[in-house]
């Protein structure tokens, strides 16, 4: 020991090769657990513990086994890729972004066709996404891109990170024995209460309404982001494409239609639905007409997230082809849209909100 302390060389020398087994044994210990799923599926016998997508749904896309994506923002997240899975006899999973963006959205398909024969994309639009920038947000936004690209040289803030050898992994094990359903990937709805009182405190009414902006203020946007997915579906023409436009609730329209946008937001829906409904491999479910489901705000956490029981609706809607979008009945839905969105605004609001 004495010769260890007189010899600073030596010491020098066994410090980093300590620190160098210490960074292996945990960089061995990331990669074997992968709790983001970069490298590879679960170990047998864990499960896919699914509940930060910044961080896993890239991985899951490149490394899971599947043949069916649902695709959408945070109003997807409460779906149960078992009921798609028994309904539509595929093995789903999920392309979930924030906000829906028709850009990010296509980044995240890109990933699932490179190395997946995809039977089934059931995609949700948002009527935001349809007049987003047409660039993807990911890194203006913060997100984790070291772990969305194929260079390994910039995975040493996943492999040398505190919180996820000492948070994720841990986390991971102990859900795996749990009783955690895989299937509820992202779901939220548990922490979640949906009541009128909930959505009525997370909206604001404005006291008046704004003159209606120009109808066709989005379309140009509308044009772009429909193209993206245009060129989605003609690439795959193998892939079925189940789109669907989720119902927010009445006070979602009601601001729509006390800011001004509401014209606007209904040209741009119908400029991507004319375009998707000329496609073979497409169907357009349109369920924001829904008056029992976007009146009652019991459904409603806010002006758009709603219960797990509306999830189950869409899906079970979808199997059926209910409200289908035609050629021969666009006009009459999207009317009758315009129509429901004045009885909104004059009528059925007033329940919540009397003036």
């Amino acid at each position: 020991m004495d010769r260890l302390n007189n010899d600073p060389v030596k010491f020098i020398k066994i410090f980093f090769l300590s620190v160098i087994a210490v960074c292996a044994v945990i960089v061995g210990i990331i990669v074997l657990f992968d709790p983001f799923y970069i490298y590879h599926k679960p170990l047998p016998h864990l499960k896919a513990v699914l509940n930060d997508k910044e961080y896993q749904c890239v991985g899951t896309l490149k490394n899971f086994d599947y043949d069916a994506v649902i695709v959408g923002s945070s109003v997807c997240e409460n779906f149960n890729n078992g009921w798609f899975d028994e309904g539509f006899g595929c093995t789903s999973i999920k392309a979930i972004r924030s906000y829906g963006a028709t850009a990010d959205l296509k980044y995240l398909m890109d990933i699932a066709f490179e190395k997946h024969d995809i039977k089934y994309v059931f995609y949700n639009i948002d009527p935001s996404s349809l007049y987003s920038p047409i660039e993807t947000t990911y890194e203006s936004t913060g997100c984790p891109t070291y772990l969305y690209d194929d260079n390994p040289l910039n995975d040493w803030k996943y492999l040398l990170n505190k919180d996820v050898l000492m948070e994720k992994i841990p986390f991971m094990i102990a859900k795996s024995f749990s009783g955690y359903d895989e299937k509820d990937s992202y779901n939220w709805a548990q922490w979640k209460t949906f009541h009128h009182l909930m959505c009525m405190t997370m909206y604001e009414r404005l006291p008046e309404a704004a003159p209606m902006e120009d109808e066709h203020m989005y379309d140009e946007l509308a044009v772009e982001n429909t193209k993206l997915l245009t060129e989605m579906v003609t690439a795959h023409p193998e892939t079925e494409f189940l789109f669907f436009f989720s119902p927010y609730s009445m006070c979602w329209w009601d601001n729509a239609y006390r800011n001004g946008e509401r014209d606007a937001v209904l040209s741009a829906e119908r400029i991507c639905i004319e375009e998707l409904i000329k496609y073979d491999n497409v169907s357009v479910c349109y369920y924001q007409d829904d008056k029992d489901i976007i009146t009652n705000l019991d459904n409603y956490m806010d002006t758009i997230h709603f219960s797990k029981d509306i999830n189950k609706y869409i899906c079970d809607s979808l199997m059926e082809g209910k409200d289908k979008i035609t050629e021969e009945n666009i006009d009459s839905i999207l009317t009758g849209m315009y129509e429901l969105s004045e009885k909104i605004e004059s009528e059925y609001i007033l329940e919540y909100y009397p003036e």
